[in-house]
């Protein structure tokens, strides 16, 4: 499985800080991710061996059928071992050392997609076997580990004295939900994963699977949510199906809608289900700009290492280091990109909340700007890239909005502050 350097040039780079990008820029990110997953793979067997840990032969053989079957079908291990989850996996496991065995469940998924012919033992955690990028098996609690015999004609899993086969009509086996919209020439595919233990980690508001009129409803929301993508925002749509392969289910918050992104699950976006299609619409821009972002930060820093410093920030009820401030500043820069748009297509009270919108997230995004350029945690890029944003602030500020609009982002950016000063000082 081999490996490439990768480089952003001085253009993709100022495109990137305006915001923009472009698929050819998303695409030379998403390859310094999927190297990243190599390099978090190949560590994996390096721990297990320097450590000497017990599991090492069992991961040294799944690593070796992983990079044989990539040799003949490197579509199947790539879809595999770049599944967002594997990132995480790969990097818990290399700072806890548990688990490394399940670099088999990787090569296991890798076979079923290639059809290739071979037996695996697959160790079960809590009674279920994980498949990254197709599903879940459960075997049950006693199981420790499963034998699957991968064929082109199909899987069998023999455990616990039962043989059990990889259907959809076998009520052990759980796979992924696959969701898609077409609008004119663009299509989103994207996997639901609601399953895998490491499909958002940190994350305190996983949930259960979604149930099928769950379900239904988020293919309904994304066909909404992509069209209007597609026809008001179309480059920012073209970087979301360049980047986005995995939706992960949050459970609601007591308010509104939640949504996050992780640097270690690039192509992953976890959140609630969305009210509306405006709602999915803005939040594909927002996690989007966020998983650029932080694909580029693997490449070029732009924070120094954290001194204990915290900042205000007008999207935030807590303090924040400067990295979590030029993370948030980037991701509104795209939504200020989205509603400057979306404000010119819409009409009556939908028009003044867009212009709301608009306004005030230029705003903040502006002030925040200036927070870092004057925090000194900038390197030497990421005050060129602030600088940039800055910029692109400053021609939205000099654009003009309803005075009805711009009252309401004021009063709801004074409120923030006012809430946020009772909670933090």
């Amino acid at each position: 499985m081999n490996l490439a350097e990768h480089r952003i040039s001085a253009a993709a780079f100022d495109e990137l800080a305006s915001g923009a990008g472009g698929t050819a820029t998303v695409e030379q990110l998403k390859a310094g991710q999927r190297s990243k997953h190599l390099l978090l793979l190949r560590g994996v067997l390096e721990k297990t061996r320097t450590d000497g840990h017990p599991s090492w032969p069992e991961v040294r053989r799944a690593y070796d059928l992983l990079a044989g079957i990539q040799a003949a079908h490197p579509e199947a291990v790539n879809a595999v071992v770049h599944h967002p989850s594997v990132g995480a996996w790969a990097r818990h496991t290399i700072q806890t050392l548990e688990a490394p065995e399940q670099m088999s469940a990787l090569a296991a998924a890798a076979a079923i997609r290639a059809g290739v012919a071979c037996d695996l033992d697959v160790a079960a955690m809590d009674g279920v076997i994980n498949l990254p990028s197709l599903g879940q098996f459960t075997v049950g609690h006693g199981v420790a580990v499963a034998t699957l015999h991968c064929s082109p004609d199909g899987v069998e899993v023999s455990a616990g004295g039962r043989f059990l086969e990889l259907t959809d009509d076998e009520p052990n086996w759980r796979p992924l939900r696959p969701l898609s919209a077409q609008a004119d020439d663009l299509r989103l595919d994207v996997l639901i994963d609601d399953l895998d233990p490491h499909r958002m980690p940190g994350s305190d508001a996983l949930r259960d699977p979604l149930t099928p009129e769950e379900a239904r409803r988020w293919q309904d929301l994304l066909e909404e949510g992509w069209d209007l993508l597609v026809r008001n925002h179309h480059p920012v749509a073209e970087e979301v199906s360049t980047a986005i392969s995995v939706f992960t289910p949050l459970a609601p918050p007591p308010d509104g809608m939640s949504s996050a992104t992780s640097r270690e699950t690039f192509g992953c976006i976890a959140m609630s289900t969305p009210p509306d299609a405006h709602a999915l619409a803005v939040t594909l821009t927002h996690e989007t700009q966020h998983a650029k972002l932080s694909a580029l930060l693997d490449v070029v820093p732009l924070t120094k290492p954290d001194n204990g410093a915290r900042y205000y920030a007008p999207w935030r009820p807590d303090p924040r280091p400067a990295a979590g401030l030029l993370q948030g500043t980037y991701a509104y820069v795209g939504v200020t990109d989205f509603w400057e748009r979306q404000r010119h297509l819409e009409s009556g009270e939908a028009a003044i909340r867009a212009n709301a919108e608009f306004a005030r997230w230029r705003a903040g995004a502006r002030q925040v700007a200036d927070t870092l350029l004057d925090s000194g945690a900038l390197t030497e890029p990421g005050e060129v890239f602030v600088r940039r944003m800055a910029r692109r602030l400053d021609e939205w500020a000099r654009e003009p909005v309803p005075a009805e609009a711009a009252a309401l982002a004021a009063g709801a950016a004074d409120r923030h502050r006012s809430l946020w000063r009772e909670r933090n000082q």
